[in-house]
């Protein structure tokens, strides 16, 4: 036997040496993780150890890996949130004490009649539809037939349209009409048509989350929300659009249109704008009068984003308003539920039918919803970010100045300020979040099946959020709090501040603020929007400032004209 033999049954043998009489430990297993790619990741972390210091963290390192691959094999069902929750608002803040205001313009409205046609109705908000169905000039069973044929000739080429809910619609139609004829009348959405975000579960149907991994994805109970509308008497006639995984307007059938074509494109006769903000599916079908009104959600933009390139009213709720049990998580700190529109006060009917806890998510604070549509003006403190309507220019400044001045002239007295904070530094946190939401399809390789894999989409940030150090991510949880604090004392002197749609859209979305979006005009045939932001739990404050701009203009009467 040669020494280099030698030596090797003796390294496995775990025996002495030639030449020494002690034994020798055994050998440790190769370092996985290195010196060379430590110092790296220090490197990118803006860190700087000494060599012994690195020499020191190595066997803690990499005795770690077999941690995290054991954790990796327990398996957490995908509706388990972290044990962590973000409440808006001061740490003292309790729930407001008091049983819901809650009033409407239509409540004593005269026995309604419908048109010959009725699909005239089709652009009608709630507000005007409700009436019609309570009254029974109309069916709910031929409201809900309208909607499923409008919705069979136009979703697809707006790319809208995900499932088709027809036999379940007509279904609660007849039981609606049912109850209805019976005297039991449920409330103004009782058998009204409407359509939901494919990200909320909806038993038995396909919820796919708009993502390639997930297309026969079958949800075995209802979201919580969807529960309550059905408890309402609202009639599911789709499921709608979604961008994958929430982000964007882009799934996996192409990328959903706005049903306001540029110029061009109305002269091609094809949409050719994308509906913007992964809720681009309720937008573009609320908009398009496919169905009375959908229901969407916000973690940075996703409500706000496509109201505005669709023209609809959108409503982003303050974060904890409603519960999200069994709606797709992205980011389980920021995400927000809320309805897409055709009207102000539609927002707030939904809201009421939809908020508040369920033993479930416990986010959700129990303060009452106070819809007061006949509140004086004068009673609410109404800011504006005067400076950023400023930076406008063009047209669009123009619409936006008209818009103030109809503000004024509705009622409205508002007080220029100014808030500049925005702190996009810290959105990694929604990142770090959906990383770790999706962590599964990201290593097992699923995530390479989704349409949009360009630098700016979820694969690449997925992979690169997984970087992301704890310590950092935490760290910006505590600043996030400062950002709270600062936000809440600037709000404290206002009711209602009015902005331009995107203004502090990173700081409300951290914070948890309330948000309403709406048409204000257009420029060369394009919806231009215009915002009123609330305090925590105060979405009725905006929504009254809203109502009074609706009521002031004609633009929510403005539809788009649906290419055939």
């Amino acid at each position: 036997m040669d020494r280099r033999t030698l030596l090797q049954l003796l390294s496995i043998l775990g025996t002495v040496r030639p030449g020494h009489a002690q034994q020798e430990p055994r050998q440790q297993p190769p370092l996985r993780v290195t010196k060379e790619q430590v110092a790296g990741a220090l490197t990118l972390l803006g860190l700087d150890f000494t060599a012994a210091e690195i020499d020191m963290m190595l066997p803690r390192v990499n005795n770690g890996l077999d941690g995290y691959a054991s954790l990796r094999k327990i398996e957490v069902p995908y509706g388990v949130e972290p044990a962590f929750t973000f409440h808006p608002g001061l740490p003292e803040r309790v729930p407001a004490k008091g049983a819901p205001r809650f009033k409407t313009t239509f409540a004593h409205a005269r026995k309604a009649k419908a048109p010959a046609d009725l699909e005239e109705v089709a652009f009608w908000r709630v507000s005007e539809l409700a009436p019609l169905v309570r009254s029974r000039a109309i069916s709910a069973t031929d409201l809900a037939r309208m909607y499923l044929e409008r919705m069979k000739k136009h979703g697809p080429k707006l790319l809208a349209l995900v499932t088709l809910t027809e036999e379940l619609a007509l279904e609660q139609a007849a039981a609606a009409d049912a109850e209805i004829r019976r005297g039991r009348y449920r409330g103004p959405l009782h058998g009204i048509p409407f359509g939901a975000k494919d990200l909320f579960d909806t038993k038995g149907i396909p919820t796919t989350w708009g993502a390639e991994p997930f297309q026969n994805r079958v949800p075995h109970a209802d979201a919580t929300c969807i529960e309550r509308l059905y408890k309402a008497g609202a009639v599911l006639v789709a499921k709608l659009s979604m961008g994958a995984l929430a982000q964007g307007d882009l799934w996996y059938e192409g990328r959903t249109k706005s049903p306001w074509p540029t110029a061009a494109g109305r002269e091609r006769r094809e949409y050719d704008r994308g509906s913007s903000g992964s809720s681009a599916g309720p937008a573009a079908a609320t908009a398009a009068g496919l169905v009375g009104f959908s229901l969407g959600t916000e973690t940075l933009g996703s409500i706000v984003s496509p109201s505005m390139a669709c023209g609809t009213v959108g409503l982003r709720p303050t974060y904890g308003r409603i519960s999200r049990r069994g709606a797709m998580a992205l980011s389980w700190t920021m995400d927000k539920v809320g309805p897409i529109c055709r009207g102000v006060e539609d927002c707030a009917l939904v809201l009421h039918a939809i908020y508040g806890p369920d033993g479930h998510d416990r986010s959700v604070a129990a303060d009452a919803f106070h819809w007061e549509p006949q509140k004086p003006l004068k009673s609410l403190r109404v800011a504006i970010l005067q400076k950023a309507f400023d930076r406008a220019a063009g047209e669009q400044k123009k619409v936006r100045d008209q818009a103030i001045e109809d503000l004024k002239s509705a009622g409205v007295s508002m007080t220029p300020v100014e808030y500049n904070e925005d702190l996009g530094v810290i959105r990694f946190l929604l990142e770090a979040e959906a990383a770790a939401a999706f962590d599964d399809v990201t290593r097992d390789g699923q995530i390479r099946t989704l349409r949009g894999q360009s630098p700016g989409d979820w694969p690449n940030s997925f992979r690169g959020s997984r970087l992301i150090p704890a310590v950092e991510y935490i760290r910006a949880q505590r600043l996030r709090q400062l950002m709270v604090e600062r936000f809440e004392k600037f709000m404290a002197g206002w009711d209602v501040v009015v902005i331009p749609p995107t203004a502090l859209l990173t700081t409300t979305n951290l914070t948890g603020n309330p948000q309403v979006v709406m048409k204000c005009g257009f420029v060369n045939g394009l919806p231009q929007s215009i915002s009123f932001l609330g305090g925590i739990y105060d979405e009725g404050s905006p929504l009254r400032v809203a109502l009074a701009y609706e009521q002031a203009t004609g633009w929510h009467k403005q539809n788009p004209s649906l290419l055939s």
